[in-house]
């Protein structure tokens, strides 16, 4: 008796049951029998894909889509495809077909807003998002993705009402606490933000909401060393130490082998420290690999790609396949420069694929990481013997400053001192607004009592949010000040915009204990001295690095009384406020800290010290 033909019921079997070879064997022999079967090559796309045969899979949902221009399903699974694989205009183009030719999927719906919001474009997110919930109001996901993209695009009241639906819906949804956590720290609430990131983690242990709490850890004032590096070294033993293999000898080449890890090859502060020295190494000492994890390539990834040698894209690979490609490449030192920031690859260091591992630049503290061998720094920021107890990584001090800056070449010209007498000074600090903690604000109220005729302007996205800079103007308040006194801007502005906003202040203050690092630079750059109060730790002494090696010492405070007693100083007299803005960029133009030949033989030198394990 023959076997009945295979059909397509079958394959979905096959599919449900977990075996994508036999659904992708089913589906040959289905077209063997008749090629002109969209539905099945659809499956076939699918069954492709689940075995990571991804040109096979597309190719698939392609001949779906030739034989029937208006199959939805195949242009959706086409568009998560192109999605994960970070060819992102693609994906968006299929994914809006898909919504045009399905609108009342709501899954398309969704996977169109995770292809916005990967490329920066939050307010497509939302719309995609919310036609999604008009569909099926009752998916937490779908709340919680919003969310994410309401905070992207700095509605923040907003988005904690979609976080707080999604834990209505879904009591103890990890991914929904790690948001909040998220959330709170970009409001300056930041024992909530680390209370979301304990309950995310308690509800499911992951590596990227750890990290998220780690990153929040570096924000707390008064918060031991010793207790955020024992939070480190957890990170280390649940997620990495498991997958670290034996360590590879070094045995470094005559002109090293150099690779950069990072995600924030884009428009990003790390971008503004790596492109000097890119464009300034030696390239008969050093060859330089770049290993991008940027889902969303910009101007600056075109700028950063031309000065490397040998560029990969990793973000559509895993942590194993991107340890194998970085492998084979046969490096001598592999430099991390990111830390615990969002998008890091740290668990591609955790295989080792090269076989000596350094952190640099994107992250204020360990990373925890028995693979990465380590930390640069310098002298200032991580005086000897102060900070070395706090770190799983070797101290590298380089012998001036620890980084570089490359100032921004759409940066406007300087401008004359705004203040018109003295003591009725501008003050400002355009930081993270997570920075501006309780004693920040404490100490800003008494220096802006002292000097009644000052003023304040803060500028951080989260300000524009109108819930956060009523409490912020409250905080102030409840200090003595007048809120009148206080200009709050959440803006999204172009990068000369932003740096124009410089021409109205006089004096740039310095948060902590998480100093500014390229805001700082931006300050300098336009003119604007930043005061700043050293710390004990790497993330409190940014500040005074920066200015030391920027020739500017004098506006490091020792104490708070100190910070008020430079700052009420320098208000007083604006005959030398006039002259240092005069004179501040081309001071700043030369000296070390925008010195990237000197610097980056510096680094070179430290480099090849690291690769034979001299360092």
């Amino acid at each position: 008796m023959l076997s009945p033909a295979p059909n397509l019921a079958q394959v979905l079997q096959l599919h449900r049951a977990g075996h994508p070879a036999d659904a992708a064997a089913l589906c040959e022999e289905l077209l063997r029998d008749d090629p002109r079967q969209p539905d099945v090559f659809v499956q076939l796309g699918l069954a492709h894909r689940a075995l990571r045969r991804d040109a096979d899979a597309l190719a698939a949902f392609a001949r779906a889509t030739a034989l029937d221009p208006a199959h939805a399903e195949a242009h959706h699974q086409a568009g998560n495809l192109l999605k994960r694989l970070g060819r992102l205009p693609e994906a968006i183009a299929a994914l809006r077909e898909a919504t045009r030719l399905a609108p009342a999927n709501a899954a398309a719906w969704l996977n169109l807003g995770v292809a916005c919001l990967e490329t920066d474009a939050p307010t497509d997110a939302i719309d995609a998002f919310r036609r999604a919930l008009a569909l099926e109001p009752m998916r937490p996901e779908a709340h919680n993705i919003l969310g994410v993209a309401l905070l992207a695009a700095g509605q923040l009241t907003a988005a904690r009402a979609a976080f707080d639906q999604t834990l209505r819906l879904r009591p103890n949804d990890a991914a929904a606490h790690d948001n909040l956590g998220r959330l709170c720290k970009a409001e300056g609430l930041l024992a909530d933000a680390v209370a979301h990131y304990r309950a995310a983690l308690a509800a499911k242990p992951n590596p990227g909401t750890h990290s998220n709490l780690l990153f929040a850890l570096n924000f707390i004032p008064d918060l031991a060393p010793a207790e955020i590096f024992a939070e480190h070294r957890r990170w280390h033993e649940l997620y990495a130490a498991p997958a670290a293999p034996a360590p590879r000898p070094p045995s470094p080449s005559s002109r090293l082998r150099v690779g950069y890890l990072s995600p924030d090859f884009v428009h990003h502060s790390v971008a503004y420290f790596i492109e000097p020295v890119l464009a300034a190494h030696d390239r008969t000492r050093v060859e330089i690999f770049c290993y991008s994890n940027v889902r969303s390539p910009d101007r600056v990834t075109a700028r950063l790609r031309a000065l490397a040698e040998h560029w990969h894209d990793l973000a559509p690979l895993d942590d194993d396949a991107a340890a194998a490609l970085i492998r084979a490449d046969n490096l001598d030192l592999l430099i991390d420069l990111a830390g615990h920031t969002a998008r890091h690859r740290l668990l591609v260091f955790a295989r080792r694929p090269a076989p000596v591992q350094a952190t640099w630049i994107g992250y204020p503290n360990t990373t925890g990481l028995d693979a990465i061998d380590y930390r640069l720094t310098d002298a200032i920021s991580d005086p000897p013997g102060e900070t070395d107890a706090f770190h799983s990584e070797k101290l590298v001090r380089l012998p001036t400053s620890f980084s570089c800056y490359g100032p921004d070449a759409d940066a406007p010209a300087v401008n004359p001192l705004p203040a018109t007498a003295p003591g009725a000074v501008t003050f400002g600090c355009f930081n993270n607004f997570a920075k501006i903690s309780p004693p920040v604000v404490a100490l800003w109220s008494r220096l802006l009592r002292e000097l009644p005729s000052s003023r304040l302007v803060l500028k951080s996205r989260g300000l524009g949010d109108t819930a956060v800079a009523a409490r912020i103007r409250a905080a102030f308040a409840a200090a003595g000040v007048d809120p009148a006194r206080l200009t709050l801007n959440g803006d999204e502005l172009s990068v000369a915009a932003h740096l124009a906003l410089y021409h109205g202040i006089d004096l740039a203050l310095d948060p902590f204990p998480y100093n500014g690092t390229t805001t700082t630079c931006e300050a300098l750059w336009m003119g604007v001295p930043v005061l700043t109060l050293a710390g004990r730790t790497h993330v409190a002494r940014v500040g005074a690095s920066l200015l030391t090696h920027a020739c500017l010492a004098d506006w490091i405070a020792t104490s708070p009384d100190d910070y008020v007693a430079r700052a009420i100083a320098a208000a007083h007299d604006l005959a030398r406020l006039a002259e240092l803005r005069r004179a501040l960029r081309e001071r700043l133009r030369a000296s070390p800290l925008c010195d990237a030949a000197r610097f980056t033989r510096g680094l070179e030198v430290a480099y090849e010290a690291m690769a034979r394990r001299t360092a």
